[in-house]
C-alpha cells in the first residue's frame, strides 16, 4: 500500500471512530445533542452539547464503550435523504437543522448508520467498525459551535487512532514528551511569566522571564547592527484616520482595540507599518537613502479570541522584531536575501535545522500591475533557489499587497512552526503618497518590505522553550550558575565566589536556604540552572569549587578561575554544551 492510500486509511479510520464515540456519548447520556465530529491531522474530535461538563472517568467509561461497539464488527452505510427528510430526521437538533439549512434547496443530503446510530457525513469509512484497529481517547476541552464566541459553548472530546498498537503506543510517547515539553509547564516551574485573568492573554513577565525575554532583544539587535538597521520607537495609539487610510479599518478592525477620547476615534496599534509609513513619509527622501531599514520593538495588541489564545504562542499583548524596508525595485534581490541571510544565522544559533520555507503567490483580490507581481514572485524564487532552500509555492495565498515568504522550522519533536515572514508591498506606498527622488531627479515609488525574523517574541519564547525543554543555553539562561553551600558555614566563601563571577558579568545566585544540599541541587535542576557550583570545607580550605552540570555529571577541585573561564567561553561561543570537556581538562 502506497504512503497516499495509507493515510486515506488513516483518516477514514480516525472518521469512523468518531462515528463511534458519538454513538456511545449519545447512548450513555441520552439528552445529549450532536455537534460535529470530524477527522484531524493527529487524530479525531466530536462535539457535544450535554447537561454537564464530561469527566476524566467519563472518558474511560467511553473509551470502554466505543471497545465494545468496535468488537460488534458493525458497517458502516450510506444513505441518501432529501433535504427535507433530512431537516424531519433531526429537527431536535439545533446544530444539524443549521447545517442541513445550509445547503441548496433541493440538495441531497448524506448519512452514515452502524447499528442504530445515524449521523450526518460526507464519508468516506471504513467498512466496519472492526476496521477500527488502535485508538485512544485523549481529552476533554470547550469549544464554542463553529468557533465563535457568541455560540453556545460545547464540550469537546478528542481522540485519535491508528493502524497498530505499535504506532499508538509511539504517538502516545510523543505525547507525553510534549506534555513534559509544553512551555506553559516549563514557563511555570522556571518562573518566566504567568497570565491572569485580569489581563487576558497578556503574559506577566517575572524577573527571569524579562531577563531571556531583554537577552532575545539584544541578540537581534546586535544582528541589526551587523546588516544595517535603524531601530525607532512610534506612538501606541492613533486616530482611525491612518488605519483608515492604511486599510486596517476596512479590513482588521475585528481584531483590533478601538476606544474614543475627546470625542474621537482611537485605535491602538495591531502592527508597526502604517507608523514606520509616516516616518517615511515626515521628510522628502532621496535614492541615496535606500534601502531605508527602519525596525520597531513596539508593544502591539490584537483582539485574538479567547478560545485561540494558548499560553505564550496566541496572546493579546506582544512585541515583534519587526522591521520594514523602504526600497526601490531593484533593491528587492538585495534585500530579500540579505534577510534571509540573517534569518538563517539567527535559526541556526537557536538550533533550528530543518526549514521549511513556502512562498505564497499572487491572490486573485490584488493590487498592482500583473508584470510587477511577475517580476516579484521570481525575485523571491529566484533568492530561494540561490540559497538551495527548497520551497513549496503556494497559489493564491500572497496578500493582497505583494507575495511573500513564510519560515516553517522543525522543533526536537518534529513539530512545524512558522516563524519569519517577508512579504512585498506594493500597496502601502500608494496609499500613503510615498516616494523618492531618483538619479534623474524624478520622483519614484518605493517598494515596502515587511519582514520579522522570530516574530512575535512571546510566541518565539514558547516555541524554544518546547523546543530545547526549557534547558536554554548558558548565554539565554536567566541565572546561569547557582552557588550552593553546605551548611552555614561556607555562606562567606560562597560570597565572594558570587563576587568573583559578577565581576565578568555572569549571571549567579547563592541558595542559602536552611535545606539539604540535595534538595538544593534538586531545585536548581527544576530551574534548568545550567550550573551548580558546590562549595564545602575542601572547596574552601583549597580556594576551589566543584561544578555540577544540569546534566548530571560534576568536576570537583576547580579553581573559581578555571569556573569563570569555562562559563565565560561557554556564553561568548553561545555553545549548547555546557563545555565538560573543557571543565575536565581544567
Amino acid at each position: 500500500m502506497n504512503q497516499e492510500s495509507n493515510l486515506d486509511l488513516i483518516q477514514r479510520m480516525r472518521h469512523s471512530a468518531a462515528h463511534v464515540l458519538a454513538d456511545v456519548v449519545c447512548e450513555m447520556f441520552p439528552e445529549t445533542k450532536l455537534a460535529i465530529g470530524p477527522a484531524t491531522e493527529q487524530g479525531f474530535y466530536y462535539d457535544f452539547q450535554v447537561d454537564a461538563p464530561f469527566t476524566p472517568s467519563d472518558l474511560g467509561l467511553i473509551e470502554s464503550g466505543m471497545t465494545k461497539r468496535i468488537s460488534e464488527n458493525l458497517p458502516f452505510e450510506r444513505q441518501v435523504v432529501t433535504r427535507e427528510q433530512a431537516l424531519e430526521m433531526f429537527s431536535s437538533n439545533p446544530f444539524k437543522v443549521e447545517i442541513i439549512k445550509g445547503l441548496d434547496d433541493g440538495a441531497e443530503v448524506s448519512m452514515y448508520q452502524h447499528g442504530s446510530f445515524v449521523d450526518l457525513c460526507q464519508g468516506p469509512h471504513v467498512k466496519t467498525t472492526g476496521d477500527i484497529k488502535a485508538f485512544k481517547l485523549l481529552d476533554i476541552a470547550g469549544a464554542y459551535w463553529r468557533g465563535d464566541e457568541r455560540n453556545p459553548m460545547l464540550q469537546r472530546i478528542y481522540g485519535t487512532a491508528f493502524g497498530s498498537s505499535v504506532e499508538l503506543s509511539n504517538y502516545l510517547e510523543g505525547l507525553e514528551e510534549a506534555r513534559t515539553r509544553d512551555h506553559r509547564r516549563i514557563g511555570r516551574d522556571m518562573g518566566l511569566y504567568f497570565i491572569d485573568p485580569v489581563a487576558p492573554a497578556s503574559p506577566f513577565f517575572l524577573p527571569n522571564g524579562t531577563t531571556v525575554y531583554n537577552l532575545l532583544v539584544d541578540y537581534v539587535r546586535s544582528l541589526y547592527v551587523k546588516h544595517g538597521y535603524d531601530e525607532v520607537r512610534t506612538p501606541q495609539l492613533f486616530s482611525t484616520d491612518l488605519w483608515k487610510k492604511s486599510g486596517h479599518y476596512d479590513h482588521y478592525i475585528e481584531n483590533m482595540y478601538v476606544l474614543g477620547i475627546d470625542d474621537r476615534e482611537f485605535g491602538i496599534k495591531p502592527m508597526n507599518c502604517p507608523a514606520h509609513a509616516m516616518i517615511y513619509a515626515s521628510q522628502r527622501r532621496s535614492y541615496r537613502e535606500l534601502p531605508m531599514r527602519l525596525a520597531d520593538f513596539g508593544m502591539l495588541h490584537r483582539h485574538e479570541r479567547s478560545g485561540v489564545t494558548h499560553g505564550l504562542t496566541r496572546v493579546r499583548t506582544f512585541s515583534q522584531d519587526d522591521a520594514h524596508i523602504f526600497c526601490s525595485e531593484d533593491q528587492i534581490g538585495q534585500e530579500v536575501s540579505g534577510f534571509i541571510a540573517m534569518l538563517l544565522e539567527a535559526y541556526e544559533e537557536f538550533g533550528f535545522t530543518k526549514i521549511s520555507p513556502t512562498l505564497s503567490l499572487r491572490p486573485g483580490d490584488r493590487v498592482g500591475s500583473d508584470i510587477l507581481w511577475d517580476r516579484a514572485e521570481q525575485e523571491l524564487a529566484s533568492v530561494l533557489d540561490s540559497i538551495g532552500l527548497d520551497h513549496q509555492a503556494v497559489d493564491g495565498e500572497g496578500a493582497f499587497y505583494g507575495p511573500k515568504v513564510d519560515f516553517f522550522v522543525s522543533d526536537a519533536l518534529g513539530r512545524e512552526w512558522q516563524l519569519g515572514t517577508i512579504q512585498l508591498d506594493f500597496s502601502l506606498p500608494e496609499r500613503f503618497d510615498l516616494n523618492f527622488v531618483d538619479q534623474g531627479g524624478d520622483q519614484q515609488r518605493p517598494v515596502v518590505i515587511h519582514r520579522a525574523m522570530l516574530g512575535s517574541l512571546e510566541r518565539f519564547l514558547g516555541v524554544f522553550l518546547e523546543h530545547c525543554g526549557g534547558a536554554l543555553p548558558v548565554w539565554l539562561a536567566p541565572v546561569q550558575a547557582v552557588i550552593i553551600p553546605i551548611a552555614d558555614r561556607h555562606v562567606e566563601y560562597c560570597t565572594e565566589v558570587l563576587d568573583f563571577f559578577a565581576a565578568e558579568g555572569i549571571r549567579a545566585q547563592i541558595d542559602a536556604r536552611n535545606d539539604r544540599m540535595n534538595a538544593k541541587i534538586r531545585d536548581a535542576q527544576v530551574l534548568k540552572t545550567p550550573y551548580m557550583v558546590i562549595v564545602g570545607d575542601r572547596e574552601m580550605d583549597q580556594d576551589q569549587v566543584t561544578i555540577r552540570f544540569r546534566t548530571g555529571e560534576s568536576v570537583s577541585e576547580m579553581s573559581k578561575d578555571a569556573a569563570r573561564k569555562l562559563l565565560l567561553e561557554t556564553v561568548e561561543s553561545r555553545r549548547w554544551d555546557l563545555g565538560h570537556t573543557v571543565a575536565e581538562n581544567s
